[in-house]
């Protein structure tokens, strides 16, 4: 088994980022830790100063900081992985398939020790939060987010709160021994993600907690969009597709931000990326919604009912009923802008495309990646792209039977049970 070597997150002054923030809806500018813009509302951006990319010489996703909102170097192995595939894309004819694949595959180079890619999103916010000089960080998770983010947080200053509903407890698990700032609050299997979230918001208003920010951190988008910015480099040109499952769609928002920087950089072509977004039926309040252009997703949907359609999900980890989809510069507008596509993709189509992708590539993903592989088989089908169309297919979490073989996971055990929201969590928050 191997043993981890947690990296240092550093502290730098403020002062000398090499990034503003403004709103991607009013542009206006923002100051440095917004989360909102109380003219508009639009999500907060980061603008870089290097309208090019500069790749540094690190191991991981600290190869592009120059596009990272973060003021400090960032020593990692942690990062997005991008091959060209022979399997599966002569499985479906084409002769372009890049996969970003985001999870632990030490033989390709893939060194994700939490297997998802929500890994890319922990590091910087965590830095970023750092050199803000917040030291209680809350978060809600279905599970492969509060696991990145512990494993991120491993030794590290910053106390770390994280709150998951009770279908992603056994989620919660990370290649090392926890440490004592990392605090795991649980919820009955009666919660959904949406309850965690708002649970998590509660506890981030109390004196000393900082919210996360999710959607509006422009830290976690950033770091997914390396996913794209590895791709084009790969590619040497921003892809002509971009596949990638979707819960809250914030990854699919990355993803475009990415491509709009590339496309600004003027070396990797002229067009964006046009994006294939795919969730998992029947619960899938995007897919209903771009099914009818519709801006805004129906508020009005019953609880009961969406709860019960998520228990019916293959993968719930896919499941957000408040994604930023209506929000200026959130999923709807990267759609627009991208003249994009949304799939519904059923459980037994996700599990037949999981077996495909396993079999013709020759590692394990995980269920929410299927779902991005099985848009693709979709999108093949129907002839939504062409045979030599350069595709990105982000595997956004793979390789946990591989990564077994190598470390000895982990369980974090939960400090804390809730079983009501009524609860006062002030008086019995640890």
């Amino acid at each position: 088994m191997h043993s981890i070597v947690q990296p240092s997150l550093q502290h730098t002054d403020n002062s000398l980022s090499n990034f503003t923030i403004k709103c991607s809806g009013c542009g206006a500018e923002l100051p440095n830790e917004a989360l909102t813009c109380q003219s508009d509302n639009g999500l907060p951006r980061a603008v870089y100063s290097s309208r090019q990319l500069q790749l540094h010489d690190h191991p991981g996703m600290g190869r592009f900081l120059e596009w990272l909102p973060v003021n400090g170097p960032m020593d990692i192995k942690s990062g997005p992985k991008t091959y060209k595939s022979t399997g599966l894309a002569r499985e479906l004819g084409l002769t372009n398939l890049y996969v970003g694949f985001n999870g632990y595959w030490p033989e390709k180079g893939a060194n994700i020790l939490t297997g998802s890619f929500k890994e890319l999103e922990a590091y910087p916010t965590i830095q970023r939060m750092q050199e803000l000089g917040h030291r209680k960080l809350v978060l809600a998770s279905a599970g492969n987010t509060a696991r990145a983010f512990a494993h991120a947080a491993v030794g590290s200053n910053i106390e770390i709160y994280l709150v998951v509903p009770g279908s992603g407890i056994d989620r919660i698990w990370i290649p090392e021994e926890p440490t004592g700032n990392i605090h795991f609050i649980s919820m009955a299997k009666t919660f959904d993600y949406t309850d965690a979230i708002m649970l998590a918001e509660r506890i981030a208003r109390l004196p000393g907690m900082t919210s996360e920010g999710g959607a509006r951190n422009v830290a976690r988008r950033d770091g997914m969009g390396t996913v794209m910015l590895d791709g084009a480099v790969t590619m040497g040109r921003i892809p002509d597709h971009y596949f990638q499952a979707i819960g809250s769609g914030t990854g699919g928002i990355a993803a475009w931000e990415a491509s709009m920087r590339l496309l600004a950089d003027g070396r990797f072509g002229k067009r964006l990326s046009k994006l294939h977004l795919a969730q998992n039926l029947p619960f899938a309040p995007i897919f209903d919604a771009w099914q009818h252009k519709c801006r805004e997703i129906d508020e009005e949907v019953d609880v009961h009912n969406a709860k019960q359609q998520i228990n019916k999900m293959y993968t719930d980890i896919l499941s957000n009923r408040k994604p930023p989809y209506s929000v200026p510069g959130g999923v709807y507008d990267a759609l627009m802008s991208s003249n994009g596509h949304v799939y519904g993709i059923s459980n037994s189509r996700a599990r037949s495309c999981k077996n495909l992708f396993e079999e013709a590539e020759g590692i394990d993903i995980m269920a929410p990646a299927a779902v991005g592989v099985a848009a693709l088989v979709e999108a093949v089908e129907f002839g939504r792209v062409k045979s030599d169309d350069h595709i990105l297919l982000n595997i956004t979490g793979g390789g946990v039977e591989r990564l077994k073989e190598d470390f000895e996971l982990c369980k974090i055990k939960p400090e804390l049970h809730i079983d009501s929201l009524d609860v006062e969590i002030e008086e019995i928050l640890p």
